[in-house]
């Protein structure tokens, strides 16, 4: 089996982790990594993204880690589009997290037009962080919590450090 996953993986965390665990179990994976324009262009929020290039080894040393575990191959390919590589011929499945599978559907719509057979679609919940709430790229970015969804000494996980509690 040949799955497809994608995102702009800045900075790659455990949530990250848990998609691609979930993508080397079913099969080989190839994996859309956003290019610089097209990551500003999806980005929801206001936020410095790093390089293609920086992302790039980032994701590849990682992917080659989970890659090794489970016995598969993998690649990486720039995205130029938000439906991107999973249009195309030769993927079985795509792994997509809760907020993206309304993008799933519309690449098995595509699919379909270009008469593909349509894409098995694997949702991988979020992670939890610490404080309950999910780990995510921004929320590292902002220095609320590390990869692992720890979060950062001094902080709560909702915002600037708070003076200590009096008793």
């Amino acid at each position: 089996m040949h799955v497809a996953l994608g995102g702009t993986f800045d900075p790659v965390h455990d949530g990250h982790r848990a998609l691609f665990e979930r993508a080397f179990e079913m099969g080989d994976v190839t994996v859309g990594l956003t290019t610089d324009d097209l990551a500003d262009e999806t980005r929801h929020v206001d936020r410095y993204v790093r390089s293609f290039e920086d992302r790039k080894r980032d994701l590849d040393a990682e992917l080659a880690e989970v890659a090794a575990v489970h016995g598969r191959d993998f690649g990486i390919r720039p995205l130029e589009s938000p439906t991107g590589i999973a249009t195309e011929p030769g993927f079985d499945a795509l792994v997509v997290s809760p907020e993206t599978r309304e993008g799933g559907e519309r690449i098995n719509e595509i699919r379909r037009d270009r008469g593909l057979d349509p894409l098995d679609i694997e949702v991988v919940d979020h992670v939890a962080a610490a404080d309950g709430e999910r780990i995510s790229s921004t929320r590292i970015v902002r220095g609320e919590i590390d990869r692992h969804g720890n979060l950062t000494p001094g902080r709560d996980g909702r915002g600037p450090e708070r003076p200590p509690e009096r008793e």
